[in-house]
């Protein structure tokens, strides 16, 4: 992978690319953006043209460092990881992995690059030990934090680094890499597109993960079904959902979608944005007794569940209490 091969974020990949033709490259950079927006890609592609032998401001795929980074064994960049508790990133993390090692030189590049995903995670004791080195770099390093909120690093961190922020691929894009990059349908595409809001590694993963059809048809069962359950039904739902622990996000991102088909429909009445065509019924009957004060309340509870989520809240509890929430009408 290489810029030339990315789908959109055009302004990043410049900003990127003339940094290195001039030379003016930063010691220390932020990418924000959603989840599979394109972050870690943008990040691994500066990384590797950095490095590449030949020099210039797009990787040549042919040089020894090139073959390196395509197989993540390259010495001198650094893919950072949390360790064992995967809900922060510790002091002792940032300590081992770069405070400790940052100011060895290269082993073979011009450059020592460090790449911390889910920076975020970073306890506060962690980010004041990076930026220790982020005020005062050797001359070869740079440090590259990906993270879906800048706003949540310290200020003094973002202060210091170069911030660039991902923004939503044109769906024609995203439209046109599922159908010949993939051997899909043109239905499966159109809902990948529909779901993603141009987010291309969500609509990779609605597109070719059989897992992420298990997952939109257990939502539609949920909706479908969700003013007629009773309290069985309802722990059922809840074990169903829970089930999908590791797409959660995906699970009320999917959630969500139904409550905006409803308000499209009532607003619109056209299901042509529609993105459950199948289930247009079902909404469009919905939509009929559900006010606006009801659907904004509704999109509201999705929201609050994605935050406890996100405190690591009892998922159990967090899905009864949304369903129950959801159930009201």
């Amino acid at each position: 992978m290489k810029f030339s091969e990315i789908i959109g974020h055009e302004d990043i990949i410049s900003h990127f690319r003339s940094s290195i033709e001039t030379g003016r490259v930063a010691h220390a950079y932020i990418i924000g953006g959603d989840e599979n927006s394109g972050r870690s890609t943008l990040a691994y592609c500066f990384a590797k043209a950095l490095q590449c032998e030949k020099g210039g401001s797009e990787s040549c795929d042919e040089c020894k460092s090139c073959h390196q980074a395509e197989t993540h064994n390259h010495p001198d960049i650094i893919f950072v990881e949390k360790g064992e508790d995967d809900s922060v990133m510790s002091i002792e993390t940032i300590r081992e992995q770069v405070v400790s090692s940052i100011q060895i030189k290269p082993y073979s590049s011009k450059y020592k690059i460090y790449i911390i995903e889910d920076g975020e995670k970073m306890t506060v004791e962690a980010e004041n030990a990076l930026l220790k080195t982020i005020e005062e770099p050797p001359e070869y390093g740079i440090i590259i934090i990906i993270t879906t909120n800048p706003e949540k690093l310290l200020p003094t961190i973002r202060s210091r680094c170069i911030t660039v922020m991902t923004h939503p691929v044109k769906e024609r894009d995203i439209h046109d890499y599922l159908t010949t990059t993939y051997d899909i349908s043109e239905k499966r595409a159109n809902f990948a597109v529909e779901y993603a809001q141009g987010n291309l590694g969500k609509a990779i993963l609605i597109a070719t993960n059989e897992d992420y059809g298990q997952l939109v048809q257990s939502v539609v069962e949920l909706e479908t079904n969700i003013f007629d359950m009773n309290a069985e039904d309802i722990e059922a739902a809840i074990k169903a959902c829970t089930q999908h622990k590791l797409s959660i996000s995906d699970y009320l991102d999917l959630m969500m979608m139904w409550y905006r088909d409803i308000l499209i429909i009532k607003v619109t009445g056209n299901p042509d944005r529609v993105i459950y065509k199948e289930q247009y019924l079902t909404i469009r009957e919905q939509a009929k007794y559900l006010s606006f004060n009801e659907l904004e309340a509704k999109a509201q509870a999705i929201e609050n569940a994605k935050k406890r989520i996100e405190a690591n809240a009892n998922m159990e509890d967090i899905m009864r209490l949304l369903i129950m929430t959801l159930r009201e009408k």
